[in-house]
């Protein structure tokens, strides 16, 4: 005769198997008609848990996942340093995926890692914050998720973003009260939703101020040093070049310092730049670059404040909690007063 299982004692008691497990291990959260009703099959049917099983069901996990495509930028360097300090002031211990969509077989290797690891729940990060199967996969493993800036937020899981458009507005808008008309825009990866938002936020500014942006005026980037790089050489070597660049972030926004003095052109004298994110290169750079604060510390923080809400809460009343945090518009030397002509 086959052994009774938790999930025997779920179909006959209608509930689902976790309600089951919260009973039998004695767990708050559930309501006392529903109580009754699970112990009133579990004797019916003479059900006794496996005591190995038991332990592993009542005890939580206090491992969290930091997943990227790209752990090695300044980007997910930021993260990583938020998540580390708010997992090591409640008692988590994080591990760092790669997660790539480049080769064959990358969500059975997934899928594999996470069989592997007892995760008490993972952070996401774009793009892959927005991969529907890989948000599929989570879902079926029934581990908890975080995402930063998804696309569809907030819906689907618990998120934490900014305004990236209100953000690159806001910055747009300051370049053309310093007398700038012809500003350039170099446009992120165009699989991370950021990216869009970014270059919404830009025309809506200069649409506003009654400003066109040609074609030329708007290049494709891909938030790497060289694309920003590439993309400013091209921009300046134009027969009627902006008086200013806007870079969707701040790599891009160094390789355009660097084009610029390639070129010979004086920064903020007669070209200013400004990038997104203000990583730390924002603030190296000769001259520092003018840039929108992302709180992408706070926001891997909160990301970890999130999941351990959902651990602590059972009934899964924080399961679709997101939170939004401020920006920070900063302007520094490498933007100034347009050029006059």
């Amino acid at each position: 005769m086959k052994p009774l299982t938790l999930k025997d004692v779920a179909v006959r008691a209608g509930v689902s198997p976790k309600t089951v497990s919260r009973v039998i291990n004695g767990e708050a959260y559930v309501r006392p008609e529903v109580r009754e009703a699970v112990q009133r099959v579990v004797d019916e049917l003479g059900y006794r848990p496996n005591a190995f099983a038991r332990e592993l069901s009542s005890s939580r996990s206090f491992l969290l996942g930091l997943y990227f495509d790209d752990p090695a930028s300044t980007y997910a360097a930021d993260l990583q340093r938020g998540a580390l300090a708010q997992c090591r002031s409640l008692s988590y211990h994080l591990v760092v995926e790669q997660v790539t969509r480049d080769r064959p077989g990358w969500l059975a290797e997934c899928e594999a890692s996470l069989r592997s690891m007892r995760l008490g729940g993972a952070i996401l990060t774009p793009p892959l914050c927005d991969w529907p199967e890989l948000l599929d996969l989570f879902a079926r493993m029934e581990v908890p998720v975080v995402r930063i800036s998804p696309g569809d937020f907030p819906l689907r899981t618990a998120a934490i973003d900014m305004d990236e458009c209100g953000a690159a507005r806001e910055l747009t808008e300051a370049l053309i009260a310093l007398g700038h008309r012809a500003i350039g825009f170099i446009q992120g990866n165009p699989e991370h939703h950021a990216a869009a938002r970014r270059l919404e936020g830009f025309r809506a500014a200069m649409a506003a101020a009654g400003l066109d942006v040609p074609p030329e005026r708007a290049l494709q980037g891909d938030f790497t040093f060289r694309s920003g790089l590439e993309a400013g050489e091209r921009l300046l070597a134009q027969p009627q070049r902006p008086s200013a660049i806007f870079a969707a972030n701040d790599e891009m926004a160094l390789g355009v310092l660097v084009a610029a003095m390639r070129a010979g052109i004086a920064v903020p004298e007669q070209l200013s730049i400004a990038g997104f994110d203000d990583a730390a290169i924002a603030r190296m750079a000769w001259p520092p670059l003018s840039t929108v604060r992302q709180p992408h510390v706070e926001m891997a923080a909160a990301a970890v404040d999130l999941l351990d809400g959902i651990a602590r809460r059972d009934d899964g009343t924080t399961a679709h909690r997101s939170r939004r945090l401020p920006y920070t518009l900063v302007l520094r030397e490498s933007s100034g007063p347009a050029a006059l002509p």
